[in-house]
C-alpha cells in the first residue's frame, strides 16, 4: 500500500539522511521515478523533506524535524510486526501490548494516512488455522515468549512423540514460528546444533541464571524456517505404514495425511493389482496418528503392516459391526 511504503520513506530519510533516490528505489522496491514522486506527496502531507544535490546531497528532513512514532515502547513496537495475526498475539500474551501500540500509532499519523491504516485493517483479516481445528495455546508459551524477547537461556523438558519417556535440554530459543495453527520454538542446544521443537510438547520450562546469550548475527530465521521445514516435518514422522488403495484412496490420501509422508508414499505406489488396488508404503508419526487419520478412508484402504496398526483396524471393524448389528456377508 502506498500509504506504508511513504512512512517507511520518512523514517529511512529520518535514519539514514543523505539516501539517493536511486538508493530509496532499491530499499522500496520501486522505480527512481516513484521515489520523487512519492516525496511530493509526503511534502504536500506536512513532512518537510527536501532533496539536496552535491557529495552531501540526497534527501533530507528539515532539522530539529522527527517522527512521533518513538513515543512508542520497544515491546509495543515490537509487536507492530504481529499486528495481523490476532491470535498469535493472543497466545504469546500481547495483546494489551498491541492494542496500545496501535493507539499510539494511530495518534502519530496524518489524518489521511490513519485513514488508509484503518481501512486496511476492516479489509483483511488473517486466520491461520484450518477449519475444525480449535487451536489452543501452549501453556508454557508466553513464558517462552519472554525468554526469546530477552535472549535468556532456558531448560525445557521434551516429550518425544511416540515414546514414554521424555528429554531435558539446555536451549537457546532464537524464535517462534506459527505454521497451521501450530507454534514451534526454533534455537540452538549445547554444541551449538540448531533444534526445532513443538511448543505443546514442552512440558517443563525454567529459565537459568546466566547472562542474555549472544545471539548469531547470521542467523535469519525466516530464511531457517524456509531452508528445514520439510525436513523438520519427515523426522516427525518415525513410523511406517504399508496400505492397500483403491484409485479413490490414494486420491484422498493427501487430505489426510502429512505431506511429507504422502510425497514418499506416492513415489513407491506399486502398479495395481487385479483389483484396481496399489501397495504404498506410508510414513506416519506413530500408530495412533495413523489410525485417526486413515480412519477418514474407510474401505478405500487396507492396512497390511504394521500388525499393531492392522489389529486397531481390525478391532475398529468389529466394534462398528456390532453396533450396526452387521453380520458377516452382509450389507
Amino acid at each position: 500500500m502506498r500509504a506504508a511504503r511513504l512512512i517507511r520513506m520518512a523514517l529511512l530519510v529520518q535514519s539514514s539522511p543523505g539516501l539517493t533516490a536511486d538508493a530509496l528505489a532499491r530499499e522500496l522496491d520501486v522505480s527512481r521515478r516513484t521515489v520523487i514522486r512519492d516525496a511530493q506527496a509526503l511534502q504536500e502531507a506536512g513532512v518537510p523533506i527536501r532533496a539536496e544535490r552535491g557529495r552531501a546531497g540526497g534527501y533530507h528532513l528539515a532539522p530539529g524535524h522527527r517522527t512521533r512514532l518513538t513515543t512508542l515502547h520497544p515491546t509495543e513496537a515490537e509487536t507492530l510486526y504481529l499486528s495481523g495475526l490476532p491470535s498469535a498475539l493472543r497466545d504469546l500474551g500481547l495483546s494489551d501490548a498491541a492494542d496500545t501500540a496501535r493507539l499510539k500509532l494511530s495518534a502519530t499519523l496524518l489524518p489521511s494516512l490513519r485513514a488508509a491504516a484503518e481501512s486496511s485493517v476492516r479489509r483483511f483479516h488473517l486466520d491461520a488455522p484450518a477449519w475444525f481445528r480449535e487451536p489452543s495455546a501452549p501453556e508454557l508459551l508466553p513464558e517462552l515468549a519472554r525468554a526469546v524477547w530477552s535472549d535468556r537461556t532456558v531448560e525445557i523438558t521434551y516429550a518425544r512423540p511416540g515414546r514414554d519417556d521424555a528429554v531435558t535440554r539446555l536451549l537457546q530459543p532464537y524464535g517462534l514460528v506459527l505454521k497451521a495453527g501450530v507454534w514451534y520454538v526454533v534455537g540452538r542446544v549445547p554444541g551449538g546444533a540448531w533444534r526445532t521443537y513443538r511448543v505443546d510438547r514442552v512440558t517443563a520450562l525454567s529459565p537459568t541464571d546466566d547472562e542474555p546469550f549472544v545471539r548469531d548475527p547470521g542467523f535469519d530465521l525466516t530464511e531457517y524456517w524456509r531452508a528445514n521445514a520439510e525436513a523438520f516435518a519427515r523426522t516427525l514422522l518415525r513410523t511406517t505404514a504399508t496400505l492397500r488403495l483403491t484409485g479413490r484412496g490414494l486420491g484422498r490420501l493427501p487430505a489426510v495425511a502429512d505431506p511429507a509422508g504422502v510425497a514418499e508414499a506416492l513415489a513407491s505406489a506399486s502398479e495395481p493389482d487385479a483389483e484396481g488396488r496399489v501397495t504404498v508404503e506410508l510414513p506416519v508419526e506413530s500408530e495412533e496418528v495413523a489410525f485417526a487419520q486413515l480412519s477418514e478412508l474407510g474401505a478405500e484402504v487396507e492396512v497390511l503392516a504394521p500388525e499393531g496398526l492392522r489389529a486397531r483396524f481390525r478391532a475398529h471393524a468389529r466394534d462398528l459391526a456390532a453396533l450396526y448389528g452387521v453380520t458377516p456377508g452382509q450389507r
